[in-house]
């Protein structure tokens, strides 16, 4: 794709606003799905599957839609996701059952693919060799302020206008993502790659040992923070607490994973990108273990912080290593592979964690949880050694 031109800027800036509001609208909407369903009275195996359902999309058309942006460019797919989550947010609106959250949350899913993959894409397109850090660091920092104000969005438009309505009102996000791309989309980097491509798609990928160790860790970090996102609603509703308290605790992770991606470069330039990333596996262990434990609310979000301070490196350090590895013209769709790789964990953990939930309780998902994010840290540990 091409990149050059007096535009490069302003396509970032643009690039930027749209994972903000973007974003903003899948994570706020996750919430608000997640607690619509428990009024209306659906257990953790059901919100489990609402969950999952808003990643059946991401799983099926990440990696086509990678390979399709690398010829024809973004523009376009991006609008036709925001349309998706406007009508995604429309249908809670009018038809008042859990049905409704799984059809919903399917067509959400849409969007996210959409916006996981060709955003980020971009970005790395827009970034030459020296300042992919820094770009790519400034996006995960705007993906730090969405998944902070979205929950918060959300559990305040929930208190105050009701469930219902709260889908209506958030479904204006995507509205806004929608305006932006129809008015400047010309900005945003065209498609190069023919229809026969260039080597190092699919295949190659999957063969190199590194890239599938790069895969796995990214995996556990996107699975990682939506088991939090998720099972943090369910047992603050099972305790009590107001869909305000839930999404202030939910917003204190997304306020450490901002705080620690400013310190991000410096913590890599100290400790190495391994090292970083299985510190922050550690941390996450412990915030996921220690849950159970408590039912105060400034306590959880003590606990909720601490889990953003470990969580909040992994996505953007497994991000510019994969992008990094791409074959040239071939970045969208092995960021495509990424998505498919995060989202087979990411349907089928928040329903299989559900079923958990229903049978055992809520302890031992938490506690589940946290052994898998250990298994993380060891993973990165084993690639360490390899490199040496």
């Amino acid at each position: 794709m091409s990149t050059a031109g007096p535009t490069h800027r302003a396509a970032l800036r643009l690039t930027f606003a749209l994972m903000l509001f973007g974003f903003c609208s899948i994570s706020s909407a996750r919430v608000a799905l997640s607690l619509y369903a428990l009024d209306l009275g659906a257990t953790p195996a059901k919100v489990g599957l609402v969950v999952a359902t808003l990643y059946v999309f991401p799983l099926l058309i990440s990696w086509p839609v990678g390979r399709y942006a690398d010829r024809v460019g973004s523009r376009w797919l991006i609008l036709a996701g925001a349309l998706c989550g406007i009508c995604a947010m429309s249908i809670p609106f009018f038809v008042h059952d859990v049905a409704a959250m799984y059809a919903a949350g399917t067509l959400l899913g849409f969007s996210f693919a959409i916006y996981n993959v060709l955003l980020q894409n971009i970005v790395g397109l827009l970034s030459p060799p020296e300042a992919r850090a820094r770009n790519f660091g400034n996006a995960s920092l705007i993906g730090a302020a969405s998944a902070f104000s979205g929950p918060l969005l959300a559990g305040i438009a929930a208190d105050h206008a009701g469930h219902a309505a709260a889908c209506l009102y958030l479904g204006l996000l995507s509205v806004i993502v929608s305006v932006l791309v129809t008015l400047r989309g010309h900005l945003l980097p065209t498609g190069s790659r023919g229809p026969g491509g260039a080597a190092g798609g699919l295949r190659s990928a999957l063969g190199d040992r590194d890239m599938l160790r790069i895969l796995a860790t990214s995996s556990l970090v996107q699975l990682g923070q939506d088991l939090y996102q998720f099972y943090i609603p369910v047992y603050g509703h099972g305790i009590g607490l107001s869909g305000s308290a839930i999404g202030g605790v939910l917003a204190n992770f997304a306020a450490a994973a901002f705080c620690v991606r400013f310190l991000m470069p410096r913590l890599i330039a100290r400790l190495g990108e391994e090292r970083v990333l299985g510190h922050s596996f550690y941390l996450a262990a412990a915030g996921f273990l220690l849950v159970p434990f408590f039912e105060n609310v400034a306590a959880l979000c003590a606990l909720s912080f601490m889990f953003g301070l470990g969580m909040g490196c992994g996505q953007p350090i497994t991000t510019m290593l994969i992008f990094s590895r791409s074959a040239e013209g071939r970045s969208g769709e092995t960021l495509g592979l990424r998505q498919t790789v995060n989202n087979v964990l990411r349907v089928s953990g928040p329903a299989s964690f559900g079923l958990v939930a229903t049978a055992f309780g809520l302890p031992p998902v938490f506690w589940l949880s946290g052994l898998m994010m250990a298994g993380g840290g060891l993973l990165t540990r084993a690639k360490r050694a390899a490199a040496r």
